[in-house]
């Protein structure tokens, strides 16, 4: 895929990884505006390409009383202020075949969540919306199998289809990233390495997920080593207080040092 596809995104020409990155669930207009505006001064700053991460909704939550979201059309038109806002592309997961042409009214990228990657009826309506497709491979699934995750997209005439990994589950309470699929996905197409999701620790027994946040930059820098095409984090200015995985997203004010890292680290690999 030809990442100047996406529409609004900027630096495409800087040879650097490409970022999606933002708040797990959007909370409100205020809390989504002021992570955008500081990712998008960084970003900028670091010549990054950059799409704002946020989800409309989430239905895919531990327990019945866990947060789900501010309302559809709500969190939607917030993330079209967003993009209006900062002239930037945004993506949102999407859960039903109904949710796809919903979402592709206010955003670039429909993102396929890792469990339900294999869900055809899923896939193929996100590709008939003409949008960028990210595919999360699901924590079930060989980095081989998303060969035929990305052929849905294709087949539908859509070319714009991404990969995210987020690792896969290693026991029954933790995540564990395989780098060595990483250049068997990009056989299929470009790949990203969903870098705060892979340290989440699901299933707790308090139905509350756990994360290691403090590897975030491990994890990170690992993703670059290993020749991702972009990375994905998660990031908010008060993960103890976010309604959705705040145990394993990045402090907001932790991002610029980070990815001015990052940076540096990938300049020195495009020299071999």
């Amino acid at each position: 895929m030809d990442l100047t596809k996406i529409p609004q995104i900027k630096h495409t020409d800087s040879n650097n990884f490409f970022l999606l990155s933002g708040p797990c669930a959007i909370e409100g207009e205020a809390m989504a505006l002021r992570i955008a505006e500081h990712i998008v001064e960084v970003t900028d700053e670091l010549k990054i390409p950059y799409v704002f991460k946020g989800s409309f909704k989430k239905a895919n939550r531990s327990r019945l009383d866990s947060f789900t979201g501010i309302g559809d059309e709500k969190a939607l038109k917030i993330l079209r202020k967003v993009s209006e806002t900062f002239n930037i592309p945004t993506v949102t997961d999407i859960h039903t075949e109904q949710d796809a042409a919903m979402a592709a009214a206010y955003v670039d990228v429909l993102q396929i969540p890792a469990f339900l990657a294999r869900q055809t009826d899923l896939v193929v309506a996100a590709a008939e919306t003409g949008k960028t497709v990210n595919i999360k491979k699901g924590q079930f699934m060989s980095p081989e199998s998303m060969k035929h995750a990305v052929n849905k997209v294709t087949e539908t005439g859509n070319d714009k289809a991404i990969i995210t990994d987020r690792g896969t589950m290693f026991g029954y309470q933790d995540m564990i990233v395989d780098f060595r699929g990483i250049p068997t996905m990009k056989q299929y197409a470009p790949v990203v390495l969903d870098v705060t999701h892979s340290l989440q620790q699901p299933n707790q027994s308090a139905g509350v997920t756990g994360g290691r946040p403090a590897l975030i930059g491990t994890m990170a820098r690992a993703g670059i080593a290993a020749g991702v095409d972009g990375l994905f984090i998660e990031t908010h200015f008060d993960c103890a207080n976010a309604k959705s995985d705040g145990a394993n997203m990045l402090d907001l004010g932790l991002l610029k040092k980070l990815l001015t890292d990052l940076v540096a680290l990938r300049a020195v690999l495009n020299q071999f």
